[in-house]
């Protein structure tokens, strides 16, 4: 643990060594305002909670996430860094690990500055904030798994833009395979059965119910298991360019 530490305070310090960081935290943070207080109508609802934004992350996720992972490895290769990560005396599964860690406390960061929106609405109303902190953590657990599969994709390209638009796709369709019109269209030329198991897979299924206070292990299970997943991939590729 202690290489995974080293490489885990190198990537974050990374992070916050450009304006760029700072830029990200504030489209964030701004974003989820907009999503949260106007396009959710959350004063129009007169409900003091934090439904609407939750609701948008995934959406939200959709296209920051791949921003954030898509310099994880593609940056170190287009500057010729990663050859010197394999003259280290440390494990590719560290490395990847170190940065998933770092990418993943980054998001982490991002999220906790939406914290004034949890105190916007205790002060509005008396809102359940057993179901507030369950989404918080379902949000942190999918923006985990979000991350994961930008951080394999970009293993396998040095152009940051393709890492973007690959993780992108992919994160997409891990999105829609729960989506009603999806669903719908499945449910037309195949068995229930299939749509379950499509269902299954969808980030929205498990999130939802996680940011609605059901914190069910089935869901929890199913976000560790695709970021082990995912990471385990980023780690045998990187093993595979460096036997290359």
């Amino acid at each position: 643990m202690a290489n995974v530490w080293i490489i885990y305070k190198r990537e974050l310090s990374a992070y916050f060594g450009t304006p760029i960081a700072y830029v990200f935290l504030a489209i964030f943070v701004f974003l989820s305002g907009i999503f949260a207080f106007y396009i959710g109508n959350f004063f129009e609802r007169e409900q003091a909670d934090l439904q609407a934004f939750f609701q948008f992350h995934p959406w939200l996720y959709l296209f920051l996430i791949p921003a954030l992972s898509m310099r994880l490895w593609a940056e170190e290769r287009r500057a010729g860094t990663i050859e010197l990560l394999f003259t280290l005396p440390v494990t590719m599964t560290e490395v990847v690990l170190g940065k998933f860690l770092a990418a993943w406390k980054f998001t982490a960061i991002a999220l906790s500055l939406t914290f004034p929106f949890w105190i916007t609405v205790n002060y509005l109303g008396d809102p359940d904030n057993g179901v507030i902190l369950a989404g918080y953590l379902g949000s942190l657990l999918m923006a985990g798994a979000f991350l994961a599969i930008g951080s394999c994709i970009s293993a396998l390209t040095r152009n940051q833009v393709i890492a973007f638009v690959v993780s992108g796709v992919v994160c997409l369709g891990f999105v829609l395979s729960g989506f009603p019109l999806v669903l719908d269209f499945v449910g037309a030329v195949a068995p229930p059965i299939v749509v379950d198991t499509v269902r299954s897979f969808s980030f929205l299924t498990h999130f939802q119910a996680i940011s609605k206070g059901v914190l069910d292990a089935g869901d929890v299970i199913y976000f560790v298991s695709l970021i082990v997943f995912w990471l385990f991939v980023n780690a045998v590729v990187i093993e595979w360019r460096k036997a290359g």
